[in-house]
């Protein structure tokens, strides 16, 4: 039989990050994985492929409280896109004495298969079943570069290797798991707008872990549109585990920040569910413009904003002068991204590309949740 139960992700040392890998939802919201086969009685399902899309916080996750079971010191809330999708196929070697994984047609090596190792090691202790796996993934997403790679990585990784290790789970079990190979790929187990629940701290193991998954959020009426402008798509210099870390042990602007955070979001909820999108873009960039200042006041400081950087944020500024609505938010990166309605995603665009000076710009829609796709990949 397959088990059913909510695995326990306690007993395992779970990764935290992204190594671009990638989740799925049918609906915008992922159902329970389905049968894969005999479960741990007998054996798992021989393999299954999955697809997620990147999401982008507009309340920002900086900050865990508990790194072994990545679990966040705030609330965190997002909107999935409908671009740069991530597929994973995840299939069981029960004869292999290691997993194989493959990332974008090469070998993963170093840090990034040491996460991708740790997170099946967590789900074939939830399933009770030993077998090795060899994992493929392609990541359309620019990895390393802020722009969520981790999130439809580990999200399409969690369903694909649920559904092939025989783990049958709710939406919200999908979540716990996704989260413990990166807090962000939570969020993208759901479609459109997502919050991320930190839990309570204090809480004994399993109670914490329990308590800190993702959820849709009700949303009004919104046509909106991310424009997303990669004005440096290479690797970080500083990692965002280390600049998180670094942040909340030495930044003295960062415990004034998560406060605010939190009444950002009990805001933005409430802006969402009447349709405001004004009030809600002007929430999502005092947020990351705040976490940018947090990780400024490191000790050293964290700096990813570029000069490029800076020069799209005056162009969203000149924007909203010219009666565009428009508004800047930033992960732990270089890159902008602009909310805006969809009706005036072109001129955005129009204005951001020429402000970014050659670098990439796209238009994203708000995106489907993770989902299972046929065993041919489509």
């Amino acid at each position: 039989m397959v088990r059913t139960t909510e695995p326990d992700t306690t007993g395992t040392t779970g990764g935290a990050g992204g190594a671009g890998i990638g989740a799925g939802a049918v609906g915008g919201v992922v159902g329970a994985v389905p049968d894969t086969g005999t479960g741990a009685d007998g054996g798992a399902g021989t393999g299954a492929v999955a697809v997620a899309h990147p999401n982008i916080a507009l309340i920002k996750y900086w900050g865990k409280r508990d790194e072994h079971l990545v679990l966040p010191r705030t609330d965190s809330l997002s909107m999935t896109l409908d671009i740069f999708p991530t597929t994973t196929r995840v299939r069981l070697a029960p004869e292999a004495g290691r997993d194989v994984v493959v990332l974008g047609g090469r070998p993963a090596e170093g840090e990034a298969l040491r996460r991708i190792v740790t997170f099946l090691d967590l789900v074939r202790h939830s399933a009770r079943v030993p077998h090795r796996a060899v994992v493929e993934s392609h990541n359309t997403v620019p990895t390393g570069a802020g722009l969520a790679s981790s999130a439809s990585g580990f999200a399409a990784l969690a369903v694909a290797a649920a559904r092939a290790y025989g783990l049958s789970l709710t939406a919200t079990g999908l979540s716990r798991l996704a989260r413990r190979g990166s807090g962000s790929a939570s969020r993208s187990v759901f479609g459109g707008f997502a919050v991320w629940h930190a839990g309570r701290p204090g809480q004994d193991t399993k109670a914490a872990d329990l308590g800190s998954y993702a959820e849709p959020v009700p949303v009004a009426d919104l046509d909106p549109a991310l424009v997303v402008a990669v004005v440096d798509a290479g690797p970080k210099a500083v990692s965002s585990r280390a600049a998180m870390r670094r942040t909340v042990d030495t930044s003295p602007l960062y415990e004034p920040w998560a406060a605010s955070s939190r009444d950002d979001l009990t805001q933005m909820r409430a802006a969402l569910l009447r349709g405001d999108l004004q009030v809600v873009g002007e929430i999502a960039e005092r947020n990351a413009l705040g976490m940018h200042a947090t990780m400024l006041a490191a000790r050293p400081a964290v700096r990813y904003l570029a000069p490029a950087t800076l020069t799209v944020l005056d162009a969203v500024a000149q924007l909203r002068r010219d009666g565009v609505g428009a508004w800047a938010t930033m992960d732990a990166g270089p890159n902008v991204k602009v909310l805006c309605r969809r009706l005036e995603a072109d001129r955005v665009a129009a204005a951001v590309r020429e402000a970014a000076a050659g670098g990439a710009v796209h238009i994203a829609g708000p995106g489907p949740g993770a989902r299972l796709l046929p065993e041919g990949g489509r």
